[in-house]
């Protein structure tokens, strides 16, 4: 619900057909066979936001237990139509969709189509393929580390971790000025929760239901120290199926299901998708054996069975791309530039971080990227300051604060700054959250008539 929220709120300016990465360009490249989308049929803004309501409402409705309660095929279905339709934005969602949570949802979304209904109890075979790719999520992101940035191996990346991080959150600040003590723990920890916790998940209870526990408790630790969309949200509930029901009692009621046997064509099904899984199982399986382990990689177009992990290098240093513009129409000693705000990324070395996740701000998300490197931006980052330029209304609204609300500027740029978190004492003294200083200009100046 969660993410087709994001698609109504933020799929348009992006993608749409005076987006950032117009779907129209994109698909009169592409094939239906090499990016399988609802939208090679026909693409509209009015329709995005259409199929985007659509999954709303399907998944509000999955949320409150409605198809759950009709027939066996009717939940199935709905949760069939919440992966067509996503998948439908993701292949069409270019370097905005290009995360791996994407992937994950989308796996986990074609897992939950044989669920069942409330009469039904989930398949055993269901509930290991969960935990098999529940496996595959923190195995791979524990293996891309200790196979990446030797910090991990000397236990020391968290010292720049949560300063360094794409979208620090409202806690953040206070984990980064743990002791170096405490950060080694942390990565010890870590390195024990993903490498070796995964493989107790197919164990008999109680020992699986421990190893669901420590996933769900170290989810919990990013979920404080970060914002990392709802890869995190999705990790815990992935962990449910690991856990004992009666640990659940005291939480939340669980019916016990009916007793009576599924019908048989149920049974063929699960089992012909549980064939399915092991066979597309081969190359996720491969690519954790290899010495060139790919991170959040997708072996098909369907998005199905994949592979994934993160952060297999840590940046030492925090850089940040801020945009400003001016009324001015030439620039001289007496020019003004007014800064834009974003809602999530650091800007205002004043303003402290804020919660997002797991809502998805992709706008800011790829802001981190484009600073640390112009080649992630080259496709987008020029359109967007010509967006500026023009006070486009649905861009502006990706924004916290827009500068230039009675008119648009007459010049925009872009500058690189390095970021630091402040010191106990710099916090003290200022209020402040961050230290910046300008490395070098990034983009710009940039006017309206060369944008003409």
């Amino acid at each position: 619900m969660i993410a087709f929220t994001v698609v109504v709120n933020q799929f348009r300016p992006l993608l749409g057909q005076r987006g950032l990465l117009p779907v129209p360009t994109y698909l009169a490249r592409r094939r239906f066979r090499d990016a399988p989308s609802l939208f090679h049929a026909r693409y509209s803004d009015a329709l995005a936001a259409a199929l985007g309501w659509v999954g709303i409402v399907v998944a509000a409705s999955l949320l409150v237990g409605l198809p759950q309660r009709g027939p066996l095929w009717l939940p199935m279905l709905a949760w069939f139509v919440l992966w067509v339709l996503y998948l439908s934005f993701v292949n069409v969602g270019q370097v905005f969709y290009g995360f791996g949570w994407e992937s994950l949802l989308l796996e986990a979304g074609a897992l939950a189509v044989f669920l069942g209904n409330a009469d039904t109890a989930p398949p055993i075979l269901l509930v290991v393929l969960v935990r098999w790719l529940l496996f595959r999520v923190e195995f791979g992101a524990g293996l891309i580390k200790i196979r990446g940035d030797a910090c991990w191996r000397n236990l020391t990346c968290l010292n720049y971790h949560h300063e360094t991080q794409p979208m620090p959150g409202p806690f953040s600040w206070y984990f980064h000025r743990l002791p170096p003590s405490l950060h080694r723990i942390e990565v010890a920890a870590n390195h024990v929760a993903q490498l070796v916790v995964p493989w107790l998940l197919f164990a008999p209870q109680p020992v699986a239901g421990v190893a669901g526990a420590i996933v769900i408790l170290t989810q919990l630790w990013l979920v404080c120290s970060g914002n990392f969309a709802w890869l995190n949200a999705l990790t815990i509930t992935l962990a449910l199926f690991a856990l004992d029901g009666a640990w659940l009692e005291p939480i939340v009621r669980i019916d016990p299901p009916a007793l009576s046997p599924a019908p048989t064509w149920y049974a063929v099904v699960v089992l012909a998708a549980t064939a399915g899984v092991v066979v597309l199982s081969y190359w996720p399986a491969r690519n954790l054996l290899s010495s060139r382990q790919a991170m959040n990689a997708s072996f098909n177009r369907w998005h199905l069975v994949n592979a994934y992990g993160a952060f297999g290098s840590v940046t030492r240093e925090r850089h940040e791309v801020v945009v400003e513009g001016t009324a001015d129409t030439t620039i001289g000693a007496d020019t003004v530039w007014l800064e834009y705000g974003f809602k999530g990324k650091p800007g205002d070395p004043h303003r402290r971080p804020r919660q997002f996740a797991p809502y998805h701000l992709r706008l800011d998300w790829l802001m981190w990227f484009a600073a640390l490197s112009p080649a992630y931006a080259d496709r987008w980052f020029m359109a967007f300051l010509g967006k500026l330029l023009a006070g486009d209304r649905d861009t502006l609204r990706l924004l916290r604060h827009n500068p230039f609300a009675d008119a648009p500027p007459s010049l925009v740029r872009a500058r690189l700054y390095r970021y630091r978190f402040t010191t106990s004492e710099e916090r003290r003294a200022t209020g402040d959250t961050w230290v910046r200083q300008l490395i070098a200009d990034y983009a710009g100046p940039i006017a309206r008539r060369q944008r003409a």
